[in-house]
């Protein structure tokens, strides 16, 4: 390329950036100077993409065109909260063999073929909180897709050979449940933050694995997969009313009456503040720090939200991260999440790696900016970026027809859209009222260092010594001191004595 075009070029990119500026603005001399027209968005309307069908399921949908594909999920209501006494692991197993179980039409090995053949791509699950099934294909073969996806949702078959299959690959994942140490923390963190019987805490184990067999799986099927449970978002190249039609024929005289799931449990118990160490042998210790949670429907969620983004939740503009990272270099990752549950409230938890010897001194940092947002207003600043980075994304959470719809589906699963219709209308506006008094008024509510609870999983020995430059004793850090919890027998996930 010559001078002359490169020249030319220029002049070009600068004439659109003109235009883009508007022509009373000249060019700056730097790129923070620009200055650019307020982003004016208004967030899609729900009840413009929602329709209830004949079966009971609802429907978000949304044609989009531009490729000739067409997106869908069946979201389930009913999880592993569901799992009969002694048979933990069930939902699971269910929801994993309903796409890869073969159907009446074809075995397993016969309906994978075909969805390679039609490039589709099919995938159930059921374990957790909720199920789902996905299927992705190609718009003109939504006949054969549709067909497939009725009887992977109403007849999956639970072909006795991939059951074994999937409980043998399942033991296998049981019995590496100790060899790594996130696992480990994730777990004990669970245990700790809502207590032994909280229905999550019920482990698939050996024994419960070994006692399912192919009639549980039917009887599970039949009990809780109907459309009065289905929550489907669907987008694609497809006409709104024929989409709509095809969908009522799919779930229309289903083979088995169901049952409504009930409501996701809430008994829990928040465990006593203390530090608590697992003995592992690995080369960084892992650290949670806890506290009691929120749903998302709580009246200071938009509060809470801001709050933890200026302490641990913003990355390199948060206080912890600065801290714990970028002036003391213990770990090379330090955050805060204070999410607001989808059906139960979800633990505050901030967390880290960080050497053996250093531990102790990088947990003291993380509760001293813990106890700092509530004693110290924070600045006008840090409250303007945490607006920013909520309110300037803000539009990236419907950048796609598939994006609109699975938020909408999801916010219907938790019962937001019968709850607060208007949320996404209201969600920035919510997020602007927020004033440095409503922080520090949630901080001081909500972060109880009295009620804290720490989790350590690594070596205690050295844990223990602490670091000689920076003596910190971890039994002063919670006022239940310090306790060893034992590890867990991987396959009963009793405490190994």
């Amino acid at each position: 390329m010559n001078l002359s075009m490169k020249q030319n070029m220029a002049l070009g990119s600068v004439a659109v950036l003109g235009l883009a500026l508007g022509q009373a603005q000249e060019i700056p001399d730097r790129p923070e100077k620009l200055i650019f027209p307020p982003l004016i968005y208004d967030a899609p309307n729900p009840a413009d993409y929602r329709v209830e069908l004949e079966s009971g399921a609802v429907v978000y949908i949304y044609p989009d065109r531009e490729r000739p594909l067409i997106d869908l999920s069946v979201n389930i209501r009913g999880g592993s909260y569901l799992d009969p006494k002694g048979k933990e692991g069930l939902a699971g197993l269910t929801g994993s063999l309903m796409a890869r179980g073969g159907i009446p039409s074809s075995s397993a090995d016969e309906l994978d073929e075909e969805l390679e053949f039609l490039a589709a791509r099919l995938s159930s699950s059921l374990g957790g909180l909720n199920g789902s099934v996905s299927l992705n294909l190609l718009s003109k073969d939504v006949d054969r897709g549709f067909e497939i996806l009725r009887a992977v949702l109403a007849a999956p078959s639970f072909q006795e050979d991939k059951l074994a299959l999937r409980k043998t690959q399942a033991l296998q994942g049981l019995k590496q449940r100790n060899d790594d140490s996130r696992n480990i923390e994730s777990r004990e963190r669970n245990f700790l933050a809502y207590g032994e019987d909280f229905w999550f805490n019920r482990h698939t184990t050996a024994a419960s694995l070994e006692g399912i067999r192919r009639e549980d799986l039917l009887a599970f099927h039949h009990e809780w997969v109907h459309p009065r449970n289905f929550v489907v978002s669907i987008s694609g190249d497809f006409d709104r009313e024929a989409m709509l039609k095809r969908l009522d024929g799919v779930f229309a005289a289903w083979p088995h009456p169901g049952k409504k799931t009930p409501p996701v449990p809430q008994k829990r118990e928040y465990g006593k503040s203390g530090v608590y160490i697992v003995d592992k042998d690995v080369n960084q210790g892992r650290v949670s720090i806890i506290l009691p949670g929120i749903r998302w429907d709580d009246p200071d969620y938009y509060a809470i939200q801001m709050m933890n983004d200026v302490l641990g939740g913003g990355g390199f503009t948060s206080r912890i991260t600065n801290r714990v990272r970028s002036d003391e270099g213990l770990a090379y990752s330090a955050r805060s999440a204070f999410p607001g549950g989808a059906h139960y409230p979800v633990v505050f938890r901030a967390g880290f790696q960080s050497k053996s010897r250093t531990v102790a001194f990088a947990t003291s940092i993380v509760l001293e900016e813990i106890e700092r947002i509530t004693r110290e207003p924070v600045t006008a600043e840090e409250l303007l970026t945490a607006k920013k980075s909520f309110i300037d994304t803000f539009p990236n959470n419907f950048a796609s027809a598939s994006q609109v719809v699975s938020a909408f589906a999801g916010d219907e699963m938790i019962g937001r859209y019968a709850k607060q219709p208007d949320y996404w209308a209201n969600y920035r506006d919510n997020i602007e009222v927020v004033d440095i008094a409503a922080v520090q008024r949630v901080a001081k509510r909500r972060l109880n260092l009295g009620q804290v609870i720490i989790l350590i999983v690594g070596q205690k020995e050295e844990i223990l010594k602490g670091h000689p430059d920076h003596p910190v004793n971890l039994g002063r850090l919670a006022k239940g001191g310090v306790k060893e919890l034992p590890m867990r027998d991987p396959l009963t996930m009793q405490p190994i004595k």
